[in-house]
């Protein structure tokens, strides 16, 4: 049974993590009071505390992010920062310390294997990192600096997500721009004139196609700037108390200590990563920027320039226009193909559920085995900007799949993501970049619906941190295949396929400036690991370096950091992007070599990779999938690298 979201208020949003915590709070007391140390009286309960703590996060905390209703919001984002704290908490109580380091001495906990002594082992591991075995005033300081952060991470997003800047332009302004795009656009105050917000339906088709390069300057001005005077402060303070964090467990940095959970295990591993590959990606850059500048009558290209510049080069080689493209990637037979894709590799059939959303505009939708009808997973898809809404695009876990008492309880996912809206007269038509965000995202939702673990710890995608994106980096590999895209994009008008040819030149503009793309993504993993890492906390100067790693020079009087949402989350964390795409490449290769939509990799990929989530490490996942040592060779590959 699917919650039901369309009954909603701020009081059922509050009450549901007020429960949950009163919940919590009886399996904690029960487990720190039993007399018997055994599997059932100390870490089970604390599993089912897991599923409690998910389940109410998707009746009150999700909502934040998603409800149209402002207060509604606002009792998420406030029950979010109550349930987050509360949450952060527990592992200090000194009693619940006790009661599992006493289960870990036992001859039962000597004798576990698989997933139970896995989460035993996280769990002390959990734990020590909490501070027991430090003195108590380090514990008590341990705390109060954690439960900051929280605090931090909810304002630093709330300021994000409520954040309505943007720039009004003239019609001579937004040359170069569609019809369709300008007349979406609201008034601007001065009569003759367009805003443009910073969401990213706005922002991106703009930096894309005005051909006012003073325009794109001053909105990526905007962009790079946006709630800086807000979050600036917010993340210096979480830089710094991070740093005091590492201090108290006497290592060198918050990286050092983030990422022991991490599959890199320390930062000298990702530096290494880096230095392997700045070099190769810088000379092929040096080459993509002389290629930019050969539009600009030999100025050197600026940041603003270069999704236009990029756009217009791939149009006149390739004879690619985004919007013609787009005219093939209606959004509802995008969905379409993407569920037959899915369901024909990974042994999947989908239906269409009739369930209570938070808006009109949400679907549901439910996933099952193909073979033997079982009910595996549901998931809700939100796909369409509104006024408060998340801003990026995610999924989120709402209920985690695991083994009960009862059975099997199946999990709930939910997608938001911000597409253009369909309107009256025309669809809703995807960039084909945004045909790769639905089926990037859409990966994660399979990695958390195809989960089949016993218990929460490890369900779907709990892996580790910077592995958790390869599932999803797999899925983009399949919008790129000529075959796969002939098979659903289709003209929202005429109904022809998509045109080989267009195919063809869309898949051979892949690589274009690839280069200039993953130094960018490097440098965001760089400002990462410079916040975080050992040596000189100067925001401006790792500001300033880090982005011109891009090989763009810095936009003077911009501080971006203040608008990526990542640094919290995904803090000394970031470089997993890359990373990850690294081993999807690799994984990936598998397919390439033995089919692309083979039913038989799929469903090694399946029981290799998705079912187990968490239950292993990454680097056994992938080497029991792809039975050998995972390597770089197929990422290189790509780019023209090796």
């Amino acid at each position: 049974m699917l919650y039901d979201y369309a009954t909603v208020s701020p009081s059922s949003v509050r009450h549901a993590v007020d429960e949950a915590i009163e919940r919590g709070e009886a399996l904690l007391a029960a487990v720190e009071a039993a007399e018997e140390r055994t599997w059932g009286t100390t870490m089970a309960p604390l599993d089912e505390l897991a599923a409690t703590t998910v389940k109410a996060y998707g009746r009150g905390p999700f909502l934040g992010r998603a409800h149209p209703a402002r207060d509604i919001r606002t009792a998420g984002q406030e029950a979010e920062q109550k349930l987050t704290a509360w949450q952060s908490d527990l592992v200090f109580r000194r009693a619940l310390w006790e009661a599992v380091e006493a289960y870990a001495a036992t001859d039962e906990a000597a004798g576990l294997d698989g997933e139970r002594a896995r989460l035993l082992e996280h769990t002390r591991r959990d734990l020590r990192r909490a501070g027991h075995g430090l003195p108590e005033a380090d514990r008590e300081r341990l705390r109060t600096l954690r439960k900051r952060l929280v605090e931090i991470g909810i304002e630093f997003s709330r300021n994000l997500d409520e954040y309505e800047g943007g720039l009004d332009f003239a019609a001579d302004e937004l040359v170069g721009l569609p019809e369709e795009y300008v007349e979406g656009l609201a008034e601007g105050e001065s009569p003759g004139t367009r805003r443009v917000t910073l969401d990213y339906p706005d922002y991106f088709p703009f930096m894309d196609l005005a051909e006012d390069r003073d325009a794109r300057r001053r909105l990526q001005y905007a962009f790079y700037t946006k709630a800086v005077d807000e979050n600036r402060p917010l993340l210096e303070e979480a830089v710094g108390i991070r740093q005091e964090i590492a201090d108290i467990f006497d290592v060198p940095s918050w990286a050092h200590y983030a990422m022991e959970e991490k599959m890199a295990r320390e930062p000298e591993a990702v530096h290494a990563f880096f230095d392997d590959l700045i070099p190769p990606l810088q000379q092929k850059a040096a080459e993509e920027l002389d290629d930019l500048a050969s539009r600009l009558d030999g100025d050197r290209p600026r940041g603003w320039d270069h999704r236009y510049l990029h756009t217009a080069i791939k149009r006149d080689r390739f004879g690619i226009d985004p919007n013609e493209v787009a005219a093939y990637f209606p959004l509802e037979r995008v969905v379409d193909g993407m569920f037959e894709i899915t369901g024909e590799v990974l042994g999947l059939s989908y239906r269409r559920l009739d369930a209570p959303t938070w808006h009109p505009d949400v679907q549901v939708w439910a996933i099952d085995d193909a073979a033997s009808g079982d009910h595996l997973a549901s998931f809700y898809m939100d796909l369409f900007p509104r006024e408060g809404k998340f801003g990026h695009a995610a999924a989120f876990d709402l209920v985690p799949g695991h083994r009960t008492s009862d059975g099997y309880e199946n999990p709930v996912t939910a997608i938001l993501a911000n597409f253009t809206k369909p309107t009256a007269t025309a669809p809703s038509l995807l960039k084909h970049d945004e045909v790769v965000t639905l089926f990037h995202e859409f990966g994660h939702v399979l990695h958390n619906s195809l989960g089949r673990t016993e218990l929460v710890r490890f369900t779907g995608f709990n892996t580790e941190w910077d592995f958790v994106e390869a599932p999803s980096q797999i899925m983009e590999h399949w919008c790129w295949q000529p075959g796969v895209l002939a098979r659903f994009a289709r003209h929202h008008d005429t109904g022809d396929a998509i045109p080989p040819d267009l195919v063809d030149q869309l898949v051979a503009a892949r690589d274009l400036h690839q280069g200039l793309f993953w130094l960018r993504q490097l440098s965001f993993g760089m400002l990462d690991m410079r916040l975080h890492g050992p040596g000189d906390k100067d925001l401006d100067r790792i500001n300033r370096e880090t982005s011109e790693l891009s090989g763009f020079p810095f936009h003077e009087g911009t501080f971006y950091p203040a608008g990526f949402g990542h640094l919290f989350g995904y803090d000394a964390g970031y470089y997993g992007y890359l990373w990850s795409k690294v081993f999807g490449d690799d994984m990936f290769s598998r397919f390439a070599d033995e089919g692309i939509l083979s039913p038989d990799v799929g469903a090694a990929y399946r029981r290799h990779v998705l079912e187990p989530g968490g239950s292993l490490d990454a680097e056994e996942l992938l080497r029991r999938f792809l039975g050998r040592e995972p390597n770089e060779e197929a990422f290189l590959r790509q780019l023209g690298l090796q």
